[in-house]
């Protein structure tokens, strides 16, 4: 069997694709960890047919009425739709569903590391970071800060680093600094102020 017959190819877009497709766009709204493409393809095959579950009726619909022959360009993007867009559009829903407090009553929420929680909310905060030799460094987490999210082990940025006075405050932004980068292997502890 020639993989490049063009009903093999046909089968590949129809079967792999959405469901391929779907796998990334839920590897980005949760970041985690990464298995290889190859053990991917029974999942992808999977939830292509799922895709292909929730869309049934209006494919029905389309290859039932007379679409194809009258306007193609139509009929070519409702399959546009059907393979790149609607997968997505899944992955999104799923999401939603899985954050919301009546779904997490039973079943985990679906980001991993409390880090990656924190900081994908993109919120500003006043941040201690304690380092394992009992070091404290303090600085400013907001806009042009950043932190790394899974599967990479956890950085941070802070744009701003501060002193600190005698009694843990924030006094003042350090002189002549563009930041600081903090990574996993020396913190011990991190703590976040609003």
């Amino acid at each position: 069997m020639d993989i490049w017959e063009i009903d093999t190819l046909a089968l590949f877009i129809a079967f792999v694709i959405p469901g391929f497709i779907s796998i990334k766009a839920y590897q980005l709204a949760f970041p985690g960890t990464e298995r290889a493409t190859s053990d991917q393809l029974v999942d992808a095959v999977a939830y292509s047919s799922i895709n292909y579950a929730l869309l049934i009726f209006p494919i029905i619909s389309v290859e039932s009425g007379t679409l194809s022959e009258e306007c193609r360009s139509i009929y070519y993007l409702f399959y546009i739709f059907v393979l790149f867009v609607a997968p997505i559009i899944w992955v999104l829903l799923w999401k939603y569903l899985r954050t919301r407090n009546f779904f997490q009553r039973n079943a985990p929420h679906p980001t991993a590391k409390p880090w990656d929680y924190v900081f994908a909310q993109r919120k500003p905060y006043w941040i201690k970071v304690t380092l394992k030799d009992g070091a404290v460094i303090a600085g400013r987490y907001a806009d042009k800060s950043f932190a790394s999210s899974a599967p990479a082990p956890e950085q941070i940025y802070l744009e701003e680093t501060w002193v600190l006075n005698q009694n843990g405050g924030f006094e003042r932004p350090k002189n002549n600094t563009a930041g600081v980068l903090i990574l996993s292997s020396e913190i011990s502890h991190v703590e976040l102020r609003s």
